[in-house]
């Protein structure tokens, strides 16, 4: 089920317009949803405004807080600011404590803490996305994915200072254990894939985590499903348009073809992705 918060003009080479839909309209159709058919897991993507955000929180605040994905859509390819400082303010405020895990880029991450005044380290290693991953937690989700595909690291996995260099991608799932004041934290490594068919593949990482916690795994399994299945969805995209297309969400039921091949020699049912031990 979906509540449709923006429309957007966009192709695979650039996002030309985005219409808001009014936050009264966005609350209707999530009323609707829930009250027909239910919710298990909540996954929340571009929030456009603040009164959409509002208009969320106060729908999450009405189901009693239920296990909630929140991809903080905040910050576009080229680098520029999609929401006003005032809604990301909000979206700090009222949505990070109402989170279950909360999944965003690099950029994401560091536009969260400037807005919440904290000083966050200049990202060059893994240590540095464990700091930061730490940070945000502090914010109010109960746990915190950092996505490292804007930063690419080298076999040393210090962040690639030349394309040559990029070899893994890393992903920091960050969480504080209450029992015993203990940080919990996996980093995942996959190999770093130079296709440039990744668009949307933060919008199809945090659903897939809810569709795992939805089917009852537990965070890091969710977690590490739904990384193996965007990669296998870069993997065997079918290279559509003229800029960054989409992967093959579909990847699941049936991939390949000249892309796969293009991008490895892999099976098409193996995976990349490895845990680093850490700590």
């Amino acid at each position: 089920m979906t509540a449709t918060t923006a429309l957007t003009a966009q192709s695979t080479q650039a996002v030309y317009e985005i219409h808001n839909v009014p936050s009264a309209f966005v609350s209707k159709q999530i009323d609707a949803c829930v009250g027909d058919i239910g919710v298990d897991v909540v996954k929340i993507g571009m929030l456009a405004s603040a009164p959409t955000i509002n208009a969320v929180a106060t729908a999450l605040e009405k189901l009693s807080r239920p296990t909630c994905v929140l991809d903080p859509v905040m910050v576009a390819t080229s680098g520029a600011q999609l929401l006003p400082n005032d809604a990301v303010t909000d979206l700090r405020e009222k949505l990070l404590p109402l989170t279950t895990i909360l999944t965003p880029n690099i950029p994401e991450a560091n536009l969260l803490l400037a807005n919440a005044g904290v000083e966050y380290p200049e990202i060059r290693s893994i240590p540095d996305l464990v700091r930061v991953a730490k940070l945000l937690q502090r914010l109010g989700p109960t746990h915190v994915l950092i996505k490292g595909g804007h930063l690419p690291v080298d076999h040393n996995l210090n962040v690639a200072r030349r394309d040559a260099d990029k070899e893994f991608v890393i992903d920091v799932l960050f969480s504080h254990n209450q029992d015993n004041d203990d940080d919990d934290v996996v980093v995942f490594k996959t190999d770093f894939s130079p296709s440039k068919n990744t668009h949307g593949t933060g919008c199809s990482l945090a659903s897939a985590i809810a569709s795992n916690l939805a089917l009852g795994h537990d965070v890091p399994r969710a977690v590490e499903n739904a990384c193996r299945y965007v990669e296998r969805g870069i993997r065997t995209a079918p290279d559509l348009g003229k800029g960054s297309g989409p992967i093959n969400h579909f990847c699941s039921i049936h991939g390949g073809g000249a892309a796969a091949a293009a991008l490895g020699n892999k099976e098409e049912g193996e995976s990349s992705l490895r845990k680093v031990e850490w700590g």
